[in-house]
């Protein structure tokens, strides 16, 4: 199949593309240019968001199947409609598991699970796109990842792109988990994610449904960071700190928080598996963490940090232990 990824080249993409062209299909990538597209695949230079330049960059192209990683907002959508309605077999949309409403009124988390956080804009921004899509003439799939984390990532509740996190474990400085961390939460290696994915493409059965894609473990963050610093080896210094005062001083950090990672996160993959039996998950985050920091560590260069993080978790430290 000739398969266009908006977004091929991110967190999770990356490894659902190599894994896809692995298995022989066609791989084009939309992008601005400014990430480097493996040469086995098409590479397509445009602004994904101007109607115009996007149906230029594509003109006379045709593909079996679109998948877009960069749907943020209705008016991404439009611009998609607008381009692919009646010429493609199958659009995968890729949602988030923010959707589900918060605090959770069920587990496991299922696709029936009821929606609507009113905590996240970023969630109601996709939940919104959701809506939309299922109006319109137009062949969806749905795909609802959670937390999910790639060779670059290492997760935690400030913000997991990048080794910011890494680093400071590293050089023993504090970082923080809301309430006492016990919460449970999955992790998802994208190497597993792209198997979901890939059991998805081109499956017309798959047309109209939704599906999240998750690992079937579920670690407690005090286990999750106890695993990063085993990966690193050394101990965490982790300061607990209520979740109502972290939102109330850094309000910026509800959606995440409050909309998100302090809710118990267990999910019902029974769905996918019925459509994809061959997905299972076999990396266990103790295995992927390992290999992130193994791989990062091995180049620095991609090493990315990000000071306002760093100094955020500070902030937040600071502010509990002299409230």
């Amino acid at each position: 199949m000739n398969i266009l990824f908006i977004g091929g080249t991110g967190n999770i993409s990356t490894d659902c593309a190599a894994l896809l062209h692995e298995r022989g299909h066609q791989i084009g990538v939309v992008s601005r240019g400014n990430a480097a597209v493996p040469a086995a695949y098409r590479s397509f230079t445009a602004d994904r968001r101007n109607r115009d330049a996007l149906r230029g960059a594509l003109a006379g192209e045709t593909f079996d199947v679109v998948i877009n990683f960069l749907g943020y907002d209705l008016p991404d959508l439009e611009v998609d409609f607008a381009v692919f309605a009646g010429n493609i077999r199958q659009y995968i949309f890729i949602s988030s598991a923010t959707v589900y409403a918060k605090p959770h009124r069920q587990l496991p988390i299922t696709e029936k699970t009821p929606l609507g956080n009113f905590y996240s804009e970023y969630a109601q921004k996709k939940l919104r796109c959701e809506e939309w899509l299922a109006k319109q003439d137009l062949p969806v799939t749905i795909v609802r990842p959670s937390h999910t984390y790639s060779k670059k990532w290492i997760p935690n509740q400030a913000g997991s792109v990048g080794y910011t996190f890494a680093a400071r474990l590293e050089r023993g400085a504090p970082v923080f988990v809301a309430n006492d961390g016990e919460n449970p939460w999955t992790l998802t290696s994208s190497q597993d994610f792209a198997v979901g994915l890939a059991g998805l493409v081109g499956k017309e059965r798959a047309v109209g449904e939704t599906f999240h894609i998750t690992s079937d473990e579920a670690l407690t963050w005090n286990q999750i960071y106890a695993e990063v610093g085993l990966a690193l080896g050394v101990q965490p210094v982790v300061e607990k700190v209520p979740v109502d005062f972290i939102c109330q001083k850094f309000p910026e950090l509800t959606g995440g928080l409050k909309g998100d990672k302090i809710e118990p996160a267990i999910f019902d993959n029974s769905k996918l598996k019925r459509f994809v039996p061959e997905y299972v998950c076999r990396k266990d985050f103790a295995t992927g963490i390992r290999e992130s920091i193994t791989w990062l560590r091995a180049h620095p260069e991609d090493q990315a940090l990000n000071p306002k993080t760093d100094a955020l978790i500070d902030q937040i430290i600071t502010a509990w232990r002299t409230r």
